[in-house]
């Protein structure tokens, strides 16, 4: 497929609230124009509408089903944002229409799944992007570019924490059970695991895992059925060449000044950064607690916050700038694949106590 001019039209697949924050950040970006819209849910097509309306921008071509969208000559990329249980139908469907896609996380709720898009995905001639968008919340990305650039020499150690407020309400509330997210650790968690990894940057060797469902949603009844998804759980990834990695997660946390801490440790130094307060603190064992410096990391091509800290627009910009060059996602669906396996070892880590080894979930 050879780059596409201005404007790129935009077709989102999932009108809920991912679907419309997409809206609003591509409302954002220059040089594109969304153009269809698809949710099989009349209510959400509805917000569509609204949204658009508030934002005071056209609104675009509605559809109940995504083929119909892939199928209109609309669109020359579009964004998945349904269900994540939905999400490996969704893109066999659009890679037999040739558009450019980006995937929000996970990119699928299983290993298997992940695999079945990558087969069908070998020589697709347009973009494909998984939104792993964490790594572009501007002190996330302050922390991994220094870590890049040597700033803590040879990473020995990552530990990152999540303490925030329960899951959201959804359509169907189908974000309540682990058959449609993949579990928690799958379905919130692969953001945390896609930057593991990248600090890492080896393999992914064991998982050990102890979480529970011990204060949300407890209360709760869909046709009789209580939610099973976790809390809370503690992770750690084993990774080749000894790079040890830890997640503390707690989803009954709202009373937090940060909802993310990140730390990198390295044989010469310390990076830590705090969303959303902006701070990163970086040291160099050879200066002690008095070298430690602070700044609050920006990026001033920001026009859009969103719910992510401005993560999304940005993220859209490298898309789009990927669909107009022709060139190579830097998120891509290798990274989306390694980002749910870690989630999905974690979780049966937790199902089985017992330590699982990343060569049994990612064997074929």
């Amino acid at each position: 497929m050879p780059p596409t001019i201005d404007p790129v039209r935009y077709g989102i697949i999932g009108t809920g609230m991912m679907g419309l924050e997409h809206f609003r950040n591509l409302g954002a970006v220059d040089g594109v124009e969304v153009t269809a819209m698809s949710d099989p849910d009349e209510g959400s097509r509805e917000s569509a509408v609204s949204t658009a309306r508030m934002a005071g921008r056209a609104v675009p071509e509605l559809f109940s089903d995504h083929r119909q969208l892939l199928a209109s000559g609309l669109c020359d990329a579009v964004v998945v944002a349904s269900p994540n249980m939905t999400h490996a139908a969704v893109l066999l469907d659009v890679l037999g229409s040739g558009l450019h896609v980006m995937v929000e996380k996970p990119l699928c709720t299983t290993v298997a799944d992940c695999r079945s898009v990558m087969e069908a995905a070998s020589g697709y001639p347009g973009v494909i992007w998984v939104g792993l968008e964490y790594r572009y919340i501007p002190p996330v990305a302050t922390l991994l570019r220094q870590v890049g650039e040597g700033a803590v020499g040879r990473v020995r150690m990552v530990a990152i924490r999540e303490h925030r407020y329960p899951f959201l309400p959804k359509v169907g509330n189908w974000n309540r059970f682990n058959r449609n997210t993949g579990g928690t650790l799958v379905e919130k968690c692969c953001h945390f695991f896609d930057l593991m990894n990248l600090v890492a940057g080896t393999e992914p060797i064991r998982v050990m895992a102890s979480g529970g469902q011990d204060v949300n949603h407890l209360d709760e009844r869909y046709t009789g059925e209580v939610p099973d998804i976790l809390d809370n759980a503690m992770v750690i990834v084993e990774y080749a060449g000894g790079v040890r990695a830890s997640l503390d997660l707690c989803m009954f946390a709202e009373a937090s000044r940060n909802q993310e801490e990140l730390s990198v440790v390295g044989d010469a130094g310390k990076i830590e950064a705090f969303v959303p307060s902006g701070i990163v603190r970086t040291g160099r064992r050879d200066r002690g607690p008095w070298g430690v410096t602070e700044e609050v990391a920006a990026d001033d091509r920001i026009r859009h916050e969103g719910f992510h800290h401005g993560s999304s627009y940005l993220e859209h910009l490298d898309f789009l700038d990927a669909i107009r060059r022709g060139g190579s996602p830097s998120v891509s669906l290798s990274d989306g694949l390694l980002s749910v396996a870690l989630g999905a070892a974690a979780q049966l880590s937790i199902a089985e106590t017992r330590v699982v080894e990343m060569a049994e979930v990612l064997a074929p």
